[in-house]
């Protein structure tokens, strides 16, 4: 599992006067945010994250209120609008097997079962019912591949790969 942090949600507003931050959750787990006891807060044009501790977790519509430590007013809030709100990869909830996060799928290199390089999963689309995983060749010629059993036979975390059985027409 890679060391980076991975980032659960943006930090969008203040919320009141009394320092709470409004997070727009960028998680299937929203609900995560109760159990965390810290958390890194990265905020655009700086590279180094500021590991703190999160005092109080509140929910209001889509949004998580988060109440982080050293932020009591109004204006320290509003100082982390668009920062992102990150944890260690440790802190991440276990999925169920043959389920993964869109980090661990980006950059893995695909090949049909046949043993055809396909390119490297460039990005993930996520239009409903499945996802989309677009795969990008050196050339930079790009397909979609739907994220279904039939067609995504095997991801190999350890080895950075995928195969799959390619439909007909998905060339």
């Amino acid at each position: 599992m890679q060391s980076e942090l991975i980032t659960i949600g943006e930090i969008v507003s203040p919320q009141g006067i009394t320092g709470e931050v409004r997070v727009l959750p960028q998680t299937d787990f929203p609900e995560r945010f109760r159990s965390l006891k810290t958390a890194s807060i990265v905020c655009p044009g700086t590279q180094r994250p500021c590991f703190t501790q999160i005092m109080g977790v509140r929910y209001h519509k889509h949004y998580v209120l988060l109440r982080l430590a050293g932020i009591n007013c109004r204006r320290g809030a509003e100082k982390l609008r668009k920062c992102l709100v990150q944890i260690n990869p440790s802190q991440l909830v276990v999925l169920p097997p043959g389920h993964y996060y869109h980090f661990q799928i980006i950059g893995l290199r695909v090949k049909t079962i046949e043993g055809e390089e396909l390119g490297k999963v460039v990005d993930i689309l996520t239009p409903g019912c499945n996802d989309v995983y677009i795969v990008q060749n050196d050339a930079g010629d790009q397909i979609l591949i739907p994220a279904l059993k039939k067609v995504v036979k095997k991801i190999d975390l350890d080895n950075g790969l995928m195969l799959v059985r390619l439909l007909e027409g998905l060339r």
